[in-house]
């Protein structure tokens, strides 16, 4: 596997910044009424699959001018 580290300066956390905002929306949108470990593996690989459908192809964001992430990379594309 050809997996490069992203290296930026001591305390920057630009690099996380966008996965850490998507981890925040699926736990409390996909996960909000869930134990810790009350669901097994294959359920949560079904809700994080559903929860990636739902939020590429129906759910819109402001910051893309009210489109869905599929519709704005058809737009810019």
């Amino acid at each position: 596997m050809n997996c490069r580290a992203s290296m930026s300066r001591r305390g920057n956390c630009w690099d996380n910044a966008v996965i850490e905002s998507f981890h925040s929306h699926i736990k409390s949108e996909a996960f909000l009424r869930v134990k810790v470990h009350s669901l097994t593996n294959e359920e949560t690989k079904l809700r994080v699959a559903a929860y990636m459908c739902e939020y590429n192809q129906e759910r819109i964001q402001e910051k893309l001018g009210y489109l869905t992430p599929l519709e704005y990379g058809k737009q810019v594309a």
